[in-house]
């Protein structure tokens, strides 16, 4: 996830410069200012939307060459909330993540790309249930500024599609009207701000 100038600021032909290099270095996602969430259709008429509370991430940025970029993240299951204490426990279950024996989703980059201005993707592995596949993340650069407290941050939004089934997510009831459940292809939505060490 390399950094480039802000598009109503710099020119985007501007790939390097002391701006960027400022940017570049190690950071630490912060929990209390970032969301890790989902869309899942539900009953085909509407969605249900939710987020994972408990987690720990890490990006390395090069605003010299974004394709060097790195960022991973750890998810803890148990910390999954979709406003529905019932509907939280059935996901929590064996039907769903077992989070009993598959506590912790992990994501590990092995691709990053700078597509101009502010937009960026980063391919990497996505690993669930004790299955690994990679995934496409699209993302776009907020900023970057320096908060009351001293931080030096970065923020990206950031989304990406998945199947749940090719992680084995595959529990399902059919509809009396036809169609199913759950979809199967579930939405996945980042707002990320992290800090930069040091």
């Amino acid at each position: 996830m390399g950094i480039f100038s802000r598009k109503d600021t710099t020119p985007a032909t501007a790939t390097a410069g002391p701006d960027l290099a400022a940017l570049s270095g190690d950071y630490t996602i912060d929990p209390a200012h970032t969301t890790i969430g989902f869309t899942a259709r539900h009953a085909m008429v509407t969605n249900v939307k939710g987020s994972f509370h408990d987690f720990t991430g890490a990006l390395h940025l090069d605003g010299t060459d974004p394709s060097r970029s790195t960022a991973t993240l750890d998810v803890k299951m148990s910390s999954i909330d979709t406003g529905s204490e019932d509907r939280d426990g059935h996901l929590k279950s064996s039907d769903f993540f077992k989070i009993d024996e598959f506590p912790t989703m992990t994501f590990r980059s092995t691709k990053a790309e700078a597509l101009g201005g502010d937009d960026y993707r980063i391919t990497g592995d996505l690993s669930l249930l004790g299955v690994t596949k990679s995934i496409t993340i699209d993302l776009e650069f907020n900023g970057a500024a320096k908060d009351p407290f001293g931080n030096e941050r970065v923020g990206f939004e950031g989304k990406a599609e998945i199947l749940r089934s090719e992680w084995g997510l595959t529990w399902n009831a059919a509809l009396e009207t036809g169609g199913m459940l759950v979809s199967d292809k579930i939405k996945l939505n980042f707002d990320i701000s992290a800090i930069k060490n040091g």
